[in-house]
């Protein structure tokens, strides 16, 4: 069965549910866990559309910001996993797109199974948002739980 697995997380209430079910199912196979958060690459036109501000120090508090966020997020994983006995390692991949980020920390960690939340969006919603499990699921070599 599944010995390595993957999840990825936002940080979310719905990514939550995504952490307790790759941990319940770590915990049941005896599996190793990787937990990975990834944050969005950095735009200075969507950040500051006035040009009114320096796009480096924009960039310096972005990357802060996003730094701090996925150690909350990834501290709040392990502890998840702690509670059931279950080791995970934590990996943050800054200013990366999100599908590609998952694929390629799967791949580096030698995962055989990737488990991600999803809303389920359907039809101009999924169209206009785009759908990172979505893109993961397509592209993925290996099975995808996902998770709602």
């Amino acid at each position: 069965m599944y010995r390595n697995i993957l999840v990825a997380t936002d940080g979310s209430e719905l990514a939550g549910r995504g952490i307790e079910q790759a941990v319940a199912l770590a915990a049941a196979l005896r599996a190793a866990l990787v937990v990975v958060t990834v944050s969005e690459p950095w735009s200075a036109a969507l950040a500051d559309p006035t040009g009114l501000t320096t796009s480096g120090e924009l960039l310096d508090d972005y990357r802060a910001g996003a730094q701090a966020q996925a150690e909350r997020i990834l501290a709040a994983a392990q502890a998840t996993a702690a509670a059931r006995d279950v080791s995970a390692s934590v990996v943050y991949v800054p200013e990366r797109d999100p599908a590609d980020a998952i694929l390629e920390t799967a791949a580096a960690h030698g995962c055989d199974l990737l488990v991600m939340a999803s809303h389920g969006r359907r039809g101009l919603g999924r169209l206009l948002l785009g759908s990172q499990t979505q893109s993961v699921i397509t592209r993925s070599g290996v099975p995808v739980l996902v998770v709602r």
